[in-house]
């Protein structure tokens, strides 16, 4: 018997679920060992750390312990700055200070910078820094190395500088600290002179290089480093391969993977979802099964990290099928691939089965995050059902304890707007606790598109106009709103305010794979080899569409002031029509067509999308700003509702 607890203890080292760990928890209880500061301590550590979503868990029984000790206080700490809700942490080590017999340590300062990092939050980082400060801890190399870190995420380059000139003796962590801080400002020159000025450099030093110039599309700059390296290891190498993929650098991203396979170094798990990753963001979905084949045969498979970003680069590559097929297929799940799931069937309208996901989620002892309810309202937003989502939105609050974000308002306001709910939508803006930003009321400004009510598109374009006054897209937007219900001198009015303030409109792109290259159009661009082939068999479309499907363009957002054959030649030039003319072009025939696109899909365009899918009798696939069309015999997934 007295072997029971540390037969609990070894358990604990296998517990993945919260399940699990709540009945470990009963056998300490038995025992009388729950009350014991090493195996409380020990609880507390594998539930705020190690099992996901658990940190609650480890809340409540930390409350409930009497004279928790530093190592109590830190594991809380540390469990609340690595999950959603980072600022329970920097209420914790309140808390903490204010008990007199349990001072903070180096490590409840670096574990609570860390939450004023996630957190995003300059002034609170500032505060922390006075009471490191008070502590004593000025000197501290670890303290002052996290307090680099956290003035670079939380955007004062300044402030890290700072802290970095006052260290007696930096070693090269803190040198990589300040540089990583330059870059995550933005100060690109500013690192390259800290890196240069460093009397002593590590592979770490080339890699903070790497990722830095990766992350900021400085990818000639990146290539130097690169090859200017002696020793490159599989960080190097995972590091050139992502930011290749991510600034769509395809072609050559695949070179450097197949080159690091032919000089004996393993792709790694950063690697594999960093390109998986890249391949999600703009649809490269046959260069994404190519990995997948090469994941499958290294024995990859079993990495749920890598299952991850296997469902979410299906999913966003149009082939919501395959996504379901991996993550049926994972051995173990955690709130990411659960979430993830969840995201991608609503992505592509299936908010029913997004809805199933989720209970099976919660059946199986998952805690969902506050990303999963995101996931979960964006469903029902797109789908039109708003009796589940306002359920959701209170259960978030009430069954889980989740403080909704902006993200979460967001969704509820899309929810109301989408549905024509437009002065319920406007109501719950107002009475928000947290203050707009300007992500929600350009949410409520699409919805008075969507439903052409100018006048409550008047009271919400000041707002917004406050927040973003450059922002081209809502200009764009408002100026439409106008041109549907026929203000043409609106219209021209916020375009000379357009032309007065030099904004320049975003203009709309799409994307197109074929044969593992990706073809981009670019809506009004010079006409090169691939536009000229494109605008040739798009003529051919049109006028076949006009015959076996009665096509007529939707001109009525166009200006008032050109012909009609310039309102339809205005709208044929779209990107997304381009890329699809251009896949009917070189695709071979029963391929399912796949576009990503940067604006969210016009009316005209989506029109058209469904004829072809009727009269060509293709599938094809939409990827828009906000979600997928899937288009098959003239009709699409969205079922007009978007």
């Amino acid at each position: 018997m007295n072997n029971a607890p540390h037969h609990c203890l070894s358990l604990l080292t296998s517990c993945k679920t919260l399940k699990i760990l709540k009945q470990i928890h009963a056998s300490l209880v038995k025992t009388g060992h729950h009350s014991d500061p090493f195996f409380a301590g020990k609880l507390i550590l594998h539930s705020a750390v190690t099992v996901p979503g658990a940190v609650h868990y480890a809340r409540r029984f930390f409350l409930n312990f009497p004279n928790p000790d530093v190592f109590m206080y830190n594991t809380l700490i540390r469990g609340f700055s690595e999950s959603g809700i980072p600022q329970n942490s920097i209420f914790t080590f309140i808390d903490m200070c204010g008990k007199s017999l349990v001072p903070p340590d180096s490590f409840s300062f670096a574990f609570v910078l860390k939450a004023a990092a996630n957190h995003g939050s300059l002034r609170t980082g500032i505060q922390l820094h006075c009471q490191a400060l008070i502590h004593g801890f000025e000197t501290h190399l670890f303290v002052g190395t996290t307090l680099i870190s956290m003035y670079g995420e939380c955007g004062s380059v300044y402030f890290a500088k700072k802290v970095f000139d006052q260290m007696r003796e930096p070693n090269v962590v803190a040198w990589n600290a300040v540089i990583t801080a330059c870059f995550r400002c933005g100060d690109v020159k500013g690192a390259r002179k800290m890196f240069d000025m460093m009397p002593f450099k590590n592979s770490t030093s080339s890699n903070v290089m790497l990722a830095g110039y990766a992350k900021a599309g400085e990818m000639e700059l990146a290539r130097k480093v690169f090859w200017e390296m002696k020793v490159k290891d599989d960080v190097s190498w995972s590091t050139m391969i992502v930011g290749l993929a991510h600034n769509g650098f395809f072609d050559e991203a695949f070179a450097y993977f197949r080159e690091l396979r032919m000089i004996g170094l393993r792709p790694n798990e950063v690697s594999l979802t960093g390109v998986l990753s890249g391949c999600a963001q703009v649809g490269a979905s046959e260069f994404g099964k190519i990995l997948h084949g090469f994941i499958e045969k290294s024995g990859f498979n079993w990495i749920t990290t890598v299952n991850n970003a296997l469902v979410d680069m299906y999913a966003r590559c149009g082939n919501v099928g395959m996504a379901r097929l991996v993550f049926r297929s994972m051995l173990h799940k955690s709130v990411v691939s659960w979430t993830s799931m969840i995201e991608g069937l609503a992505m592509h309208g299936y908010a029913e089965e997004a809805i199933r996901v989720f209970h099976e989620m919660e059946g199986c002892g998952i805690r969902p995050d506050w990303i999963t309810f995101v996931s979960l309202l964006y469903a029902c937003s797109h789908a039109g059902l708003i009796e589940q989502g306002c359920n959701y939105f209170s259960r978030m609050k009430d069954v889980y304890d989740i403080e909704p974000t902006v993200e979460h308002y967001g969704c509820m306001v899309d929810l109301y707007g989408r549905a024509g709910y437009l002065q319920k939508a406007y109501d719950f803006v107002c009475q928000m606790p947290i203050t707009p930003n300007a992500i929600i009321w350009r949410t409520l400004l699409g919805a008075c598109g969507i439903h052409g009510n100018v006048e409550l598109a008047e009271q919400v374009k000041p707002r917004l106009f406050y927040l973003e006054p450059d922002d081209s897209s809502d200009n764009v937007l408002l100026s439409n709103i106008y041109a549907v219900a026929g203000k043409w001198k609106d219209v021209a009015t916020v375009r000379r305010s357009m032309t007065d303030q030099k904004i320049k409109k975003t203009p709309g792109w799409s994307m197109i794979e074929v044969d593992r290259t990706m073809y981009r159009f670019v809506a009004g661009e010079k006409t090169n080899k691939t536009t000229a082939e494109a605008y040739e068999k798009l003529k051919e479309i049109i006028k076949r569409l006009r015959l076996e499907g009665g096509y007529v363009p939707e001109v009525t957002s166009v200006l008032h002031d050109v012909d009609e054959e310039e309102k339809e030649d205005s709208v044929s030039k779209h990107s997304e029509k381009l890329a699809v003319a251009f896949g009917i072009s070189r695709l071979c025939k029963g391929r399912v067509i796949r576009i990503v696109k940067n604006l969210r899909i016009c009316r005209d365009c989506h029109t058209v999308m469904k004829l072809i899918s009727k009269v060509y009798g293709l599938k094809l696939v939409v990827r828009d700003r906000s979600r997928f069309h899937s288009f098959d015999d003239g009709a699409c997934s969205c079922k007009d509702y978007w």
